[in-house]
């Protein structure tokens, strides 16, 4: 759907006499006439024409909705409506974003491309066939559909199926040069939910330092082991 700015312009014709010595002085003569409001105007009967001019047309189209999965660390898996601009997925991940294909299938990972060194806390790892942990992704992110050319929504049964695969939120540990993931008990991840609902309830001022879960931040340096 666009929008246009049109131009209506009606024209209204009328003749008068003028009395003058040239054809120049008689239209001076109507000109000044015209001025001084001597010549009304019926728009029922001096009516000439009229005609309709479009401006720069503008996209009115309503945004592009998605439904995907919300994946933030410490909690479960959300489902939620995200816009498709890009400002809309920046703002869902809180930074630039990255996509990441680790799955055979039409779905992607949207993740914050700099998570892992700005301060964000470990999120999920992913794993090879053999479950061996390949990475881990660091700040929130989105699971979502992929089309020919764009993102989209999730099936019904893509969001059950990755719903299930990321629900178990983790924590991180360092055993040397390698990283160990362990699931983290329910009523810690329930505690971090209730927090953070009450934390982005209306009319809560967020106090100093709100915003982040405290919890030691694990960087990943170049040639790290899983």
């Amino acid at each position: 759907m666009k929008e246009y700015d049109i131009k209506i312009t009606e024209v209204l014709e009328k003749t008068v006499q003028v009395q003058a010595d040239s054809r120049e002085e008689a239209e001076a003569i109507a000109s000044e006439n015209w001025n001084n409001s001597l010549y009304e105007m019926d728009s029922a009967e001096d009516y000439a024409d009229v005609s309709f001019h479009a401006g720069e047309e503008r996209d009115i189209s309503p945004p592009e909705i998605m439904d995907v999965l919300l994946v933030s660390p410490g909690e479960y898996p959300r489902e939620v409506q995200v816009g498709t601009e890009l400002e809309d997925l920046q703002e869902a991940v809180g930074g630039m974003i990255e996509c990441v294909y680790p799955f055979d299938e039409q779905v992607g990972l949207i993740v914050n491309e700099e998570g892992k060194f700005n301060g964000s806390l470990l999120n999920r790892a992913l794993y090879s066939e053999d479950g061996k942990m390949v990475d881990v992704i660091a700040g929130d992110f989105l699971v979502v559909g992929l089309t020919e050319d764009n993102f989209g929504s999730l099936t019904p049964e893509q969001m059950q199926r990755y719903e299930q695969k990321f629900h178990q939120p983790e924590t991180f540990i360092r055993m040397g040069r390698s990283i160990m993931a362990l699931p983290i008990p329910e009523d810690q991840v329930k505690r971090t939910m209730a927090k953070k609902a009450s934390r982005d309830s209306p009319g809560r001022k967020p106090k100093d330092g709100d915003g982040r879960d405290a919890g030691k931040v694990i960087r990943f340096p170049a040639g790290h082991e899983m």
